[in-house]
């Protein structure tokens, strides 16, 4: 399952479940992508432990006006799908300008909302979704890609160019409601889904348990609350496996197979 993504509603620990997977793939001497898609998020290269890249995707292909002319001129000429921005590349061909790398995990981010009614973020999907598409992995390689909470991924098509789907379900009635959802539209997609549980206690684990498997939906893994890590998390710190008791190589492992 080399490309992945990561989804949920907002605030149940995408994030930090992308943190520690990306570790443990880093430890198992593998090689892994951490993309950053989320248009709000600003947090996550401080939990990995790498500083932001010089330009996001969207600023290294010119920036929000430019991109937005091309998009309008392939509209006007037929539609989205006629959009290539990318050749075929490979992780170790991209360039630093907006990959940054620690050892074999490294960071990017596809853009962001930089200005007052800039506009939606769809451009940024038809960017992240050719790069995706472009994208070829080797053997023993990853991408994790960190969605906007929500459902928004599903369309835009973004999980078109993923090999599987992946929910985080924090203790919250919202999230169990949204994994049904999630669950039809990955099934839609034809795409592999399962989930994760975040921040659970052995009272909220076994009520999330019966609850998804209601819904026939796999659980992959869970992952304890760690009151080190939330600490850790709030004063903006690098996040660490050592910082809780779940078995993220365990999730990983249910994953390829």
């Amino acid at each position: 399952m080399p490309k992945l993504i990561i989804c949920g509603r907002g605030g149940c620990g995408k994030s930090t479940l992308i943190t520690l997977m990306a570790q443990k793939i880093e430890e198992q001497g593998k090689k892994v992508l951490i993309v950053d898609s989320d248009e709000s998020n600003l947090g996550l290269s401080a939990m990995v432990g790498i500083e932001s890249p010089e330009k996001t995707l969207m600023n290294y292909l010119g920036g929000r006006p430019i991109l937005d002319g091309k998009l309008m001129e392939v509209f006007l000429n037929g539609g989205i799908e006629q959009l290539d921005l990318f050749s075929e590349t490979s992780l170790d061909k991209l360039p630093s300008e907006f990959v940054s790398w620690n050892g074999n995990k490294g960071f990017m981010q596809i853009g962001k909302i930089e200005h007052n009614n800039e506009g939606c973020a769809c451009p940024m999907g038809v960017v992240g979704n050719d790069f995706l598409n472009k994208l070829i992995l080797n053997q023993n390689e990853w991408v994790l890609i960190d969605t906007e909470a929500g459902v928004e991924h599903f369309g835009r098509g973004t999980v078109e160019e993923v090999d599987a789907v992946i929910m985080v379900v924090d203790p919250s009635n919202d999230a169990v409601l949204l994994s049904e959802k999630i669950s039809k539209l990955s099934n839609d997609a034809g795409k592999p889904f399962g989930i994760v549980l975040n921040r659970v206690d052995d009272e909220t684990k076994v009520i999330l348990e019966d609850a998804i498997s209601k819904k026939k939906i796999s659980i992959m893994g869970a992952i304890p609350y760690s009151k080190t890590m939330a600490r850790e998390n709030l004063v903006g710190n690098r996040l660490d496996n050592n910082m809780v008791e779940g078995n993220v190589g365990e999730i990983l492992k249910n994953l390829e197979n």
